[in-house]
């Protein structure tokens, strides 16, 4: 008995030598995931049942026929598109007006090259997110202390990849048809498969998956021939427009910081780095769109590395999806998923 006390006393206090190493060497990240899962939770917790707003009067019908349209979207994406069946999108939390995320992203400043953070388990990520908007500005602003090119951004929408319920957020109530689809099934395809350490690969596939999702189901539901359908393929148009000059201009951009050379000066180097950046943003103004707001997208700010990392992030992977799942899968979208199931290996 004094022999079994003994090993059970030893094992406790390694065990909470162990932890606590653990927090010393992970300590930022360890308070860093502690907020997150602190945010989170209180959002998830504080979700209420759908009945609850259906049954609300302050909620306007347009709102009303929002929730039930996610229920439609959600089903679809089991019966159509392959996706796991889970409980997210069944309960909503009211932000009441305001935002609730925001993401803080940085590059370095003559590369196209993300700055990345690592954490236990979960892998590398390339943003990290903050429900308090003061420490995304602090962690902004430390980042470019650093050298950095960074940023902060608002968030409409995340996943806790299949960990957890996600709840519908009230914002997402104002998007159009079109783009509320794309919204649901990009973050359900989250929840489906996350590879770990493989950011553009996991937002370009859920990108791919929104898009050719939302154009099945606007077909399904109203036809092809509907105002909602073309006004979506009419807006993907555009986005393809502006995506594809984005990533060519990321490309002309890479290609300047390589031929940068050690001998030149860091003013240099942003001389030339800011000449390329206008050169970009006058250059909107060569393109077709239908929406012309397209052409004053650059009239209230100048894009840095960030910007041109988020296409590439999310965008730059989307003919290779669409060349594989045409070709090998014939546009099967159950065959496809169970292949990428299959193929990588999912964080969760």
């Amino acid at each position: 008995m004094h022999s079994w006390k003994t090993w059970l006393k030893r094992s406790l206090l390694f065990l909470l030598f162990a932890v606590l190493v653990f927090l010393g060497y992970y300590h930022e990240e360890t308070v860093y995931g502690i907020r997150q899962g602190a945010g989170q939770l209180d959002i998830i917790f504080n979700a209420k049942p759908l009945q609850e707003y259906l049954d609300n009067p302050s909620f306007s019908q347009q709102q009303k026929d929002k929730i039930l349209l996610i229920q439609e979207i959600r089903q679809f994406t089991i019966d159509s598109l392959g996706l796991d069946e889970s409980e997210s999108y069944t309960k909503m939390y009211d932000q009441k007006g305001k935002p609730i995320l925001w993401t803080v992203t940085a590059c370095d400043p003559f590369k196209l090259e993300a700055k990345k953070w690592s954490f236990p388990i979960f892998g590398t990520f390339s943003y990290k997110g903050f429900f308090d908007i003061d420490l995304a500005k602090q962690s902004r602003d430390a980042l470019r202390k650093e050298g950095y090119d960074a940023e902060v951004g608002e968030v409409a929408a995340w996943s806790t990849l299949g960990i957890l319920n996600d709840p519908i957020l009230s914002s997402m109530l104002n998007r159009n048809t079109g783009s509320l689809a794309h919204l649901i099934i990009h973050e359900l395809t989250h929840g489906t498969l996350y590879a770990m350490s493989s950011i553009s690969f996991n937002e370009n596939l859920a990108d791919f998956v929104g898009d050719e999702g939302a154009k099945r189901f606007l077909i399904y539901k109203y036809g092809k021939t509907s105002d909602e359908y073309i006004h979506y393929i009419s807006r993907k148009d555009d986005r393809k427009t502006f995506s594809e000059y984005i990533l060519k201009g990321s490309n002309e951009l890479d290609d300047l910081y390589n031929s940068f050379t050690e001998e030149m000066s860091v003013e240099e180097k942003q001389e030339a780095k800011n000449k390329k950046i206008e050169e970009i943003k006058a250059g909107i103004q060569d393109l077709d769109f239908a929406n012309y707001r397209y052409c004053n997208y650059f009239n209230d700010f100048t894009p840095n590395n960030t910007f041109f990392m988020s296409y590439k992030r999310y965008r730059e992977k989307q003919n290779e999806f669409k060349e594989q799942f045409d070709n090998e899968f014939n546009g099967d979208f159950h065959a496809y998923m169970d292949y990428l199931k299959d193929n990588y290996k999912s964080l969760f």
